[in-house]
């Protein structure tokens, strides 16, 4: 299982912004999930998120929310903790 999941589309600023934060935070590789060119994988994050936005991130198993969900947690030095764990 890949450690970073995020649920993205191809033309997504936040997404980009997601993922450079994350690569920055020493993730090698983000798998993205595009729901522009596969609309089962929208439903899908739909169902496992409650959301209808991207980015959505996952480390591991837990759900992190968006782009602005993932640079709160980072603020707070939650971020590194959980990357750390899922390492």
């Amino acid at each position: 299982m890949n450690k970073v999941v995020m649920y993205s589309t191809q033309v997504c600023p936040y997404c980009v912004m997601a993922e450079r934060l994350l690569k920055s935070r020493g993730v090698e590789h983000v798998e993205k999930v595009l729901i522009d060119k596969d609309p089962a994988r929208r439903a899908e994050m739909m169902t496992r998120t409650g959301r209808r936005t991207v980015p959505q991130v996952f480390i591991g198993e837990t759900h992190i929310g968006g782009y602005d969900d993932l640079s709160a947690l980072d603020r707070k030095g939650g971020l590194q903790l959980m990357l750390e764990e899922v390492a």
